[in-house]
């Protein structure tokens, strides 16, 4: 199984749909295996958005991410980082399928809900930069049969 950071942002925080967000998840059958609301400051921000620092956007972009606190989850399952990628929707959120969290709820290419780590590789790096060492835990929820195959969860 693969665990993959979800940022739902000062966007979703302010339009009041973390829960609603956070209920898709464990609709899927993915596991919220850490959870916590955190303010970001810069150094953090910069850190995470490092590829993004030189772009004329990213003033507003960190004005953006230190508007309210965030909630930040680390959610696992099997192909994780896909499937929360799957559900995720396009970047700008006017672009992104019905049915999507940024397709149903968002509208802007900045405001856009969610943030979820790209690559496995990205996904370790980021659990690890938000969560520290005890705060994403390893259990199994007694409905996992319900979701995945016995090879599934196997493999």
């Amino acid at each position: 199984m693969q665990t993959t950071l979800v940022i739902i942002k000062p966007s979703g925080i302010q339009k009041g749909i973390a829960g609603r967000i956070i209920s898709r998840f464990e609709e899927k059958g993915l596991i919220i295996a850490g959870m916590k609301m955190m303010e970001l400051n810069e150094n953090i921000l910069r850190e995470h958005y490092a590829h993004l620092v030189d772009r004329p956007f990213f003033p507003s972009l960190l004005r953006s991410m230190m508007a309210t606190p965030v909630v930040v989850l680390a959610v696992k399952g099997v192909d994780a980082v896909a499937v929360v990628r799957a559900m995720t929707g396009a970047t700008n959120a006017r672009n992104a399928a019905p049915g999507t969290i940024r397709g149903d709820f968002g509208m802007s290419g900045q405001e856009n809900i969610i943030h979820a780590s790209d690559s496995p590789e990205n996904a370790a790096i980021e659990v690890a930069r938000f969560f520290k060492a005890g705060e994403v835990f390893d259990y199994t929820p007694c409905t996992l049969p319900a979701f995945y195959a016995p090879d599934e969860l196997n493999s």
